[in-house]
């Protein structure tokens, strides 16, 4: 027959004194390059018509003109905002940072809404409250 098991109990890793160092975990991924992309809009379109562009089309696009666009993180949705034009660049003057849904409460779907704050290249994001 089978020799008998002796189960030894694993060792919590989680304490106290690792849920201070938490934040200090997060500091690790600080460096950790990400994609961010602001969409404007979309649409669909048959291959004839995409072959068919050139200089001058126009492509109608899924949104109105001052219409809040979307700041994705790796094509994931994390913020919307208004485009703005600073010395000759243009960057995203965020107006809401959107919940996820792992993050809110089944009654609180709605997007937070946060104070105004620019992105710009080369300056760093806002920083939504934890």
């Amino acid at each position: 027959m089978a020799d008998p098991v002796d189960y030894v109990p694993f060792e919590t890793t989680t304490s106290a004194s690792g849920a201070a160092s938490g934040g200090a975990e997060l500091e690790r991924l600080h460096d950790v390059p990400v994609e961010l992309a602001v969409e404007i809009g979309r649409t669909h379109m048959t291959i004839r018509e995409t072959l068919a562009l050139g200089p001058g089309s126009i492509v109608t696009l899924n949104r109105l003109a001052g219409e809040p666009v979307d700041l994705l993180v790796n094509g994931k949705p994390i913020a919307r905002g208004e485009v703005v034009v600073l010395d000759e660049e243009f960057g995203l003057r965020v107006t809401e940072v959107l919940v996820s849904d792992a993050d809110a409460a089944p009654a609180a779907a709605e997007p937070v809404a946060e104070p105004a704050a620019e992105a710009v290249p080369g300056l760093a994001a806002p920083q939504p409250a934890v």
